[in-house]
């Protein structure tokens, strides 16, 4: 069968793998000038680091068929990710844990002692929080919420916390030891290479062409057997409903010669510093040494039609908006919407190739049995 697969990210990228190994022919196009998508890192001609030039990534999993499958394109070198965070003048650890609430309070508490102290700052008023803000006050109280997440909360997704949904904050990210790693996953890690480097042995297939900088127009489904968009979904359709909600960054970069912060990601939770944190690329690859430092000061604001979406504001209007271009998304024939953007999703990267693996199983599996194959194969 001939394939086109819209977008060179991860979706694109592994379900065209999977696809051209089956001995399909799959085109990739991509309207940037490189592949990877958001993922894409680059080395900066000025100092040699290694940037994450859509904002850092780092890959953490617990699903050990998904880690097994990007270390086969790529060696993966061990990368524990430890983000602080600057409050009132200091510099504490996240996510919020034993060390934390000691420095903070002024305090040297055991782990019992610590759970008893942070129940009694919570807000037991609070049975059923139903807003970002009642979450954190119902379990960490307003000290600690008003220092750590109120003012990045805001600068984030540009409004009060109180009218966002509880469910922003799923779990409340306190750790009653000192274990300072961000993530709790099995694997994590870093492409030796980049992501890029990593992307590019993905697409590395006889069977598989790329063509960069080619916008897709729907005209061109006609040319193949099946379509797999990981572009906007609403971009799909042309906005013809108008535009699904994102949030977008801004980075302003600077250089500095030697160690400007001491760590890889910098936070700032003061609603009273514009920007959300500063991030300095050449910790995310700690087996490099270079004198020269690359740093980005970032900003979240609302996208607008030019910018590059990256995170899915999915509030009550966009689920509504959402859900009628879903059903227009249904309505395609030989089109399957996947990624993030297509699925109007934030995604980890370990989720998005493990969708995509499935995505092209369903796929081949749909045509060995001769059935419709989904326009969704996930949940939107």
């Amino acid at each position: 069968m001939k394939i086109l697969m819209v977008g060179s990210g991860f979706s694109g990228a592994v379900i065209g793998r999977e696809l051209a190994e089956a001995g399909h022919d799959v085109t990739i196009v991509d309207a940037r000038s490189h592949i990877a998508g958001n993922c894409h890192t680059e080395r900066d001609n000025e100092t040699g680091v290694m940037v994450h030039a859509y904002g850092p990534h780092i890959f953490h999993t617990d699903d050990q068929e998904v880690w097994e499958y990007v270390n086969r394109f790529m060696t993966f070198k061990p990368y524990v990710n430890r983000v602080k965070t600057t409050s009132k003048g200091q510099v504490f650890s996240l996510p919020i844990n034993l060390h934390t609430i000691n420095q903070f309070f002024g305090k040297t508490m055991r782990p019992d002692e610590a759970r008893e102290f942070i129940e009694a700052q919570a807000d037991t008023s609070i049975e059923d929080p139903q807003t970002f803000e009642e979450q954190a006050l119902r379990f960490v109280g307003r000290d600690l919420y008003e220092a750590f997440f109120k003012g990045y909360t805001q600068k984030q997704w540009g409004c009060h916390p109180r009218e966002l949904p509880a469910s922003i904050l799923k779990r409340l990210p306190v750790r009653f030891n000192y274990n300072d790693n961000y993530f709790f996953h099995r694997f994590q890690g870093m492409p030796e290479a980049g992501y890029t480097k990593l992307v590019e042995g993905i697409l590395d297939h006889p069977n598989i062409s790329v063509y960069l900088n080619t916008r897709f127009d729907r005209e061109q489904a006609a040319e193949y057997d099946h379509v797999f968009y990981s572009g906007p979904l609403d971009g799909f359709f042309d906005f013809e409903l108008g535009r699904l909600g994102y949030r977008t960054l801004d980075f302003e970069r600077f250089t500095y010669q030697g160690d400007y912060q001491g760590c890889a990601v910098m936070n700032y939770g003061e609603e009273s510093v514009p920007y959300t944190r500063i991030t300095e690329h050449k910790h995310f690859s700690p087996w490099e040494e270079h004198e020269g430092s690359v740093c980005y000061r970032e900003y979240s604001r609302a996208c607008e039609p030019q910018d590059v979406p990256y995170y899915p504001i999915r509030l009550v209007n966009e689920k509504a908006l959402l859900a009628r271009y879903v059903q227009m998304a249904k309505e395609q024939e030989k089109v399957t919407f996947v990624g993030r953007l297509g699925t109007y999703r934030y995604l980890d990267m370990d989720v998005t190739i493990r969708e995509a693996l499935d995505t092209a199983r369903g796929f081949l599996e749909c045509l060995k049995k001769n059935e419709p194959v989904p326009t969704f194969f996930v949940e939107t």
